[in-house]
């Protein structure tokens, strides 16, 4: 004799209840952190249009409802990506050399964006879309930590956050030329073909078709290190602070 199949709890109406979950999907508890991960895991893969709510519902396996609780709506979901991302860049405070220190960071930061290309637009406007005290702790931390390390090292507060500013400038717009290189590189072979200069007249953009072999050489890392050797260089000599 076969046992009846479990009775599901019903509603008034005697309908069967709903756990919020999807038919076949897991029960397992459903949080912030695992509904960003899975926006992430679409924008890695589609980019950030390819996120929706639906979409992201079906990737944790929930009914959308249950997302809504942990995050009211796209732009939240797009904040909170670009927040995990972030809360992954350390700074630390108390380093000896400041200038090694930011280097680092910067090094860091060019990990994080080539190791998540989809989301660099994120990471330079996201932020800025939300007043500083308004923010996550875990990414107004690396400017706190960072302020922190000048001021230790002997810079003013102002020249500080100047640093600040112009470090992660120089950086947004390292990471967004140097995947706009690796993304959008033709297959041609001969330099001046595959960068699309020949389109270019040559007696009015002679520089750019002689330096053609430069620009489709291009080294991410190498250029990193050389625009930090001139940022902070400057940056060095025309602030008071540190010898």
């Amino acid at each position: 004799m076969t046992e009846p199949p479990a009775k599901r709890g019903k509603s008034r109406s005697g309908t069967p209840k709903s756990d919020g979950s999807a038919p076949g999907r897991s029960d397992s508890p459903v949080t912030r952190a695992a509904v960003l991960d899975a926006a992430l895991a679409i924008i890695d893969s589609d980019g950030v249009e390819g996120l929706s709510m639906r979409r992201l519902a079906d990737k944790v396996g929930r009914d959308p409802m249950v997302i809504y609780r942990h995050v009211p709506n796209k732009a939240a979901v797009l904040d909170g990506v670009a927040e995990i991302i972030i809360a992954k860049l350390s700074v630390d405070p108390t380093a000896a050399d400041w200038d090694a220190q930011l280097r680092a960071v910067a090094r860091d930061f060019r990990e994080l964006a080539l190791a998540h290309p989809r989301v660099v637009p994120l990471l330079v406007t996201r932020p800025l879309a939300t007043p500083l005290g308004l923010r996550p702790p875990s990414v107004v931390r690396p400017l706190e930590d960072m302020l922190a390390l000048l001021t230790r090292a002997g810079f003013s507060g102002a020249d500080a956050l100047h640093i600040y500013r112009a470090l992660f400038g120089f950086l947004y717009g390292h990471v967004l030329n140097e995947l706009q290189e690796v993304v959008e590189r033709p297959d041609e072979t001969d330099e001046v073909l595959r960068l699309g200069l020949h389109r270019l007249p040559i007696s009015e953009f002679p520089l750019l078709r002689e330096l053609a072999p430069l620009l489709a050489a291009y080294d991410g890392a190498a250029e990193l290190e050389r625009g930090l050797d001139i940022l902070l260089t400057g940056l060095s000599a025309a602030l008071p602070g540190p010898a």
